[in-house]
């Protein structure tokens, strides 16, 4: 479809003249505040306004004009059009230089066709070409797709995070796009909510680390140059704190809430230098984040200091009027937008024409729009996009899909997933133990392990689980069951031939889960609008996974998906289980690697387990008394603990050890632990630090993770690991709402997982009255 589209953009290209004199900021020598000076100066009102304005590409735009109606336009978060204007008009309004960026352009042959367009304007202002690349280029046909952030944080890894934004930042560029809509740093505290597999979990520690990391891979330590893209952070902010855990809804929550569990992530992100932010869907305690003055500017830019653009999501300026009813009509919203922060409009018209309105009726002050219009320019500019806007097609190759990427996929993906259970040492299996394997479940041959914000790759780029099996196993018989992609249409008849199959084998694999494809949207269970009341396993899987454990036959269940699934019959009655996560275009051989002990599993869950949906509201760094009583029905307990995950190897952990027992308000102190690997097999693991303030003026979480450090050990190999306590690590907002540390004594806990028994612990003790100023809070 996309070569017949760009057929039909290609008849509209027109000749640039060439300007007898080149204006300074066409100078690429000279420094970019002076570039950006003249460069203002030469513009009218509508120019300037125009940089503030987004669309969605022209291929975008037929597609959804041919898939959408007019009220399904109204609700879509992932397709638009604009009726009443038709593709020669947005061609003709970015040949006019009326439109500042495009977001949803996936080939680089449009992004190359957009920028010729913007090069026949009067000022030849580049655009910028934006996309949401979450885990890659996904949306992209050919490139590299890693692992889904909830993933990404099972590895507890920044650094490997950070070499995949690089690589990632690297493939945007090569195909024509300059601002990636990454990193999602939102604290996902509902697993209802269906977008929980684009963050990095449940802990606000975690969460900045990864999203931190993402920032300096995607824009390095200088946004310079023709490798670098904007990152972006999002959602901002509560837009996991869902009222019912659908996308976009209410959130309420207190300060404390607000500034000790949603805002450190972004704060991480801020002194990482992002450049560009998005506000979230919701309201916040009953003001749309989209039109909150407090929180985009007085919060945001003026205490958080945060630098550069915002930039609204997908039409939620326009809700305040048409959603959320705090304004009449949808140029009062844009009014409000504008007020509040907001510095590019995605998408579409309404908001520009809106703005110039204002500022010619002197409702809107011209400087404000010099301002925010400057530093859309200036990121123009360090981009290098006035001096290079199109890319080499042929050159494409060279940088995407590249054997360097490829191999990061892997080694993200072998250290994304987690092994839940393995009872009685049934893994690693032994190749050639069993000559005859069933395999069957929804997601054990398709692209379901991309996960969301990802496009359909070409087959030969990806490895499923089936076939990363078959490689490993490629003596043996396989069995394979196809029982379709979508998760919700399995048949009573599928699971009797499931069962039929199963008996004639000495082994069944079930590779079960959920379905994040969007290009299959009226099929998926996850990802971006796809919210559930409750969180077992979609459609009749369950009934799949019980038929076939009756059989006798030894059985193990592979979960793929991007959400936490309250899976407790299956933990109960299956002896190897693994969490697979969405583990990207090499996951099948990463999973067969594990399965097979080529690889030993490393990965931690960065997010509860939950046995039940009823359990909401169960993540690890909980209050005390959240759990004063126990359940009248049921278990309290999680069915998997945050940073719980399975090793075939052992390790002990010796006792832990502080350089001091007792330090200053200010100070700082180490904790040191040896870590042994007491098994046979070289392997990673993942040590964890969390600390408790034992009393306060306010009441605190049991604990909090505090450091990490994943360290690779050969079998019989011992290394000290050392973690700083800083005056960061200890501080919280005592009673008065004051940062700092209240002296006294804490609980520093060492272990594999936030889980008592795989603690040891030992106490500081704080003294003075002094507390400790933080630049970041």
């Amino acid at each position: 479809m996309y070569k017949l589209i760009l057929i039909f953009l290609s008849l509209g290209f027109a000749g640039n003249a060439s300007a007898a004199k080149k204006p300074d900021y066409t100078n690429a020598k000279l420094p970019t505040e002076q570039r950006v000076k003249d460069l203002m100066s030469r513009m009218t009102l509508e120019e300037k306004v125009a940089q503030m304005c987004q669309y969605v590409g022209i291929s975008h735009m037929i597609g959804a004009q041919q898939a959408l109606t007019l009220q399904e336009l109204e609700t879509s978060d992932a397709s638009g059009f604009y009726p009443g204007y038709t593709v020669e008009r947005i061609r003709e309004m970015t040949r006019k230089g009326l439109i500042g960026s495009f977001l949803h352009v996936v080939t680089a042959e449009e992004a190359n066709y957009l920028q010729q367009l913007a090069r026949q304007s009067r000022l030849k202002i580049p655009l910028f070409i934006a996309i949401d690349a979450m885990h890659g280029n996904g949306l992209y046909r050919g490139a590299t797709v890693y692992p889904t952030p909830i993933g990404q944080a099972a590895t507890f890894s920044p650094s490997l995070i950070e070499r995949m934004s690089r690589q990632t930042a690297v493939e945007l560029r090569a195909c024509g796009v300059q601002w990636a809509f990454a990193p999602n740093v939102e604290i996902a505290r509902d697993p209802r909510w269906g977008r929980v597999g684009e963050t990095f979990g449940e802990d606000p520690y975690l969460s900045g680390c990864m999203g931190s990391a993402t920032v300096r891979g995607l824009q390095t330590s200088k946004l310079q140059g023709q490798d670098k893209v904007l990152a972006c952070m999002k959602h901002f902010v509560g837009g996991s704190l869902t009222t019912n855990g659908i996308n976009g809804s209410p959130a309420d929550m207190s300060e404390r809430m607000l500034r000790e569990v949603f805002l450190p992530p972004f704060i991480k992100c801020i002194d990482a230098g992002v450049m560009s932010l998005m506000p979230s869907h919701n309201d916040l305690s009953g003001i749309p984040c989209h039109g909150n003055r407090w929180l985009l500017n007085d919060l945001l830019r003026k205490e958080l200091g945060f630098k550069g653009i915002i930039v609204s999501d997908w039409l939620d300026v326009e809700r305040m009027s048409t959603l959320h009813t705090v304004v009449p009509t949808k140029e009062e919203a844009y009014l409000m937008g504008q007020a509040a922060g907001i510095d590019v409009h995605m998408h579409g018209p309404g908001f520009g024409e809106c703005i110039i309105r204002a500022v010619e009726e002197g409702k809107i002050n011209p400087k404000n729009i010099d301002d925010r219009v400057a530093e859309i320019l200036k990121l123009k500019f360090d981009l290098g996009l006035f001096e290079q806007p199109f890319v080499d097609i042929k050159a494409i190759p060279k940088a995407v899909l590249t054997a360097e990427h490829r191999q990061t996929a892997l080694d993200m993906a072998r250290r994304s997933i987690v092994l839940l259970k393995n009872e009685n040492q049934m893994l690693p299996l032994r190749r050639g133990r069993f000559s005859r394997i069933f395999i069957t479940g929804h997601n054990a041959d398709n692209q379901s392990t991309l996960g969301d914000w990802s496009f359909e790759q070409p087959e030969e780029n990806v490895i499923t689980v089936l076939e990363g099996i078959k490689a490993q196993e490629p003596d043996a018989q396989i069995d394979y069951l196809d029982v379709g992609r979508n998760v919700r249409s399995l048949t009573k008849p599928q699971i009797e031939e499931a069962v039929k199959r199963a008996k004639a084998s000495e082994l069944a694999i079930l590779v079960v889960g959920e379905n994040s494809m969007r290009y299959h949207w009226k099929e998926k269970t996850c990802g971006e609008n796809s919210d559930r009341y409750e969180l077992s396993l979609p459609g009749m899987q369950q009934q799949l996974v019980e038929a076939v454990v009756a059989t006798g036959v030894p059985t193990i269940v592979i979960l793929v998906n991007g959400r936490p699934l309250s899976t407790e019959w299956i933990a109960n009655n299956v002896p190897a289980i693994v969490e697979a996560w969405e583990p990207g275009l090499l996951g099948g051989q990463a999973l067969a690697e594990i399965l097979y002990g080529k690889v030993s599993p490393s990965a931690k869950l960065p997010i509860t387990i939950p046995r039940n949906a009823g359990q909401i509201g169960c993540y690890y760094n909980h209050k005390k008394s959240a759990y004063r009583f126990p359940y009248a029905t049921g278990t309290t307990a999680p069915l998997y603990a945050f940073g719980y995950g399975l090793s075939y190897t052992t390790f002990r952990y010796s006792r832990p050890r502080l350089s001091t027992s007792a330090i200053s308000v200010g100070d700082s102190a180490r904790v040191s632990v040896d870590v042994t690997n007491t098994g046979t097999i070289d392997a990673e693991e993942v040590v964890q630090l969390y600390v408790r303030d034992d009393y306060s003026s306010a009441t605190r979480p049991v604990k909090e993770l505090k450091g990490f450090e994943r360290i690779a050990l050969k079998a019989g190999e011992t290394k000290t690991v050392t973690f700083l306590i800083t005056p960061e690590s200890l501080s919280y907002y005592d009673a008065a709402m004051k940062y700092g540390v209240e002296p006294g004594t804490f609980t520093l806990m060492v272990g594999s997982s936030s889980r008592k028994e795989d603690l040891q612990s030992l106490r500081l003790t704080v003294g003075t009255n002094a507390t400790v100023a933080s630049s970041a809070q």
